[in-house]
């Protein structure tokens, strides 16, 4: 693999994490800068380390990167050239919409590199060439103030269209620059990977947003169906950017899918380490800083104990998501009652990506399983919690 590559020939990127953690590269989508993940970041660069890079003409990329005529595959080529200079030879990848396809491109074209992708909202074939056609006219003859003031239907809900959140990415794409967001038009209007799907062996993940406009569930559902052995996963509430706009389930679907690039912890230091990193994304920074603070010499080696082998052995397992080892837990404090631990759960099951309606029907099963007064007080108790969380 070469080591090198001209500076100049480098997308603007960011570096998060430890270097020796695995390599997880972070595509944006049109019009978007790398900030468009910044959601995500705290809790993957705890167990990756993630590299995000800009578009050509977006955030801090040279709108010249792109060369005229410029294709997805130039952009794939990018990324090769990126992770190549940074010294990376296999990496995850997970992409957005444009991101996602390149992504897509990679897998299909470099499997050798990519080590497991995750496609979020994103396409094969992102409709008929004359729309992009069109939008690429209008970019070049009137700037980007058009398409910008339509970005927020394109991409969120109506209920989220107007956030602080959402106004961000409206001024990323405000300020990207209209020759090179017009040529990446044109990349999509060009890009069919429909026939080429089959040859992706990296495990996959494709996520949709349920709201989505610019790219609907039938896309995902086609890509799913397209590639062998690959995962989908509806975020429902969620439109085009649903990572922005939901961003705890989308959190989760990618640290379940990416929790296999992690090489298993070999001694007690590794595995509290990696239990420390897993508990913080299930249960929050807020209390795991809170129950560090109440330890004392007495309860010390149990705090270990549990960090090590609960979290460190246990929930780092790469054979059940992190969405099922909480359906399990709620159903097993349930059956025994302990009401503390089932309210902070279901916390951890709303951060592990379970809506309210998917937390629901453990009770009910549980009612089943475990018998109606305790269900009952389980329905009571999971109320509240989500109350406080509305």
């Amino acid at each position: 693999m070469s080591t090198s590559a001209p500076a100049q020939r480098l997308p603007h990127h960011r570096v998060d994490g430890r270097d020796s953690a695995p390599p997880l590269i972070l595509g944006p989508s049109l019009g978007t800068s790398l900030a468009v993940w910044d959601p995500q970041i705290p809790s993957l660069a705890r167990t990756h380390r993630v590299v995000r890079w800009d578009l050509p003409g977006h955030g801090g990329s040279p709108a010249g990167l792109l060369p005229d005529g410029g294709t997805v595959a130039d952009l794939g080529q990018l990324v090769l050239g990126l992770a190549d200079a940074l010294g990376i030879e296999e990496f995850g990848y997970a992409g957005i919409s444009l991101g996602g396809a390149v992504g897509t491109w990679l897998a299909v074209h470099h499997p050798e590199r990519v080590t497991s992708l995750v496609i979020l909202c994103s396409s094969a074939h992102f409709g008929p060439p004359e729309g992009w056609s069109d939008r690429a006219a209008l970019v070049r003859a009137e700037g980007t103030g058009p398409v910008a003031e339509t970005a927020p239907a394109r991409w969120f809900t109506p209920s989220f269209a107007a956030s602080p959140a959402a106004r961000a990415m409206v001024a990323d794409l405000s300020a990207a620059d209209p020759g090179a967001y017009a040529g990446l038009c044109d990349a999509l209007a060009g890009l069919d990977l429909r026939a080429e799907l089959s040859r992706i062996t990296a495990p996959t993940l494709v996520v949709a947003g349920r709201e989505d406009l610019a790219t609907p569930v039938a896309h995902a559902r086609e890509l799913a169906d397209g590639i062998p052995g690959a995962a989908l996963t509806e975020v429902a509430h969620a439109a085009h950017l649903a990572n922005v706009e939901r961003p705890v389930p989308v959190l989760a679907a990618l640290l379940g899918h990416f929790a296999a690039d992690a090489a298993p912890p070999a001694d007690d230091a590794s595995r509290h380490d990696a239990g420390m990193a897993v508990r913080r994304a299930v249960l929050g920074d807020e209390h795991v800083d809170r129950a560090i603070t109440r330890t004392t010499d007495f309860t010390a080696v149990f705090q270990d104990f549990i960090t090590r082998y609960a979290w460190g052995e246990i929930w780092t397992r790469p054979g059940l998501s992190r969405r099922t080892r909480s359906c399990i837990t709620l159903t097993a404090l349930v059956a025994h009652g302990h009401h503390d631990e089932l309210a902070m759960h279901v916390r951890a099951a709303r951060r592990n990506g379970l809506t309210p309606e998917e937390i629901q029907e453990v009770l009910l099963q549980s009612a089943i399983y475990c018998g109606v007064p305790a269900a009952n007080a389980a329905f009571a108790i999971a109320n509240r919690i989500l109350e406080e969380e509305n």
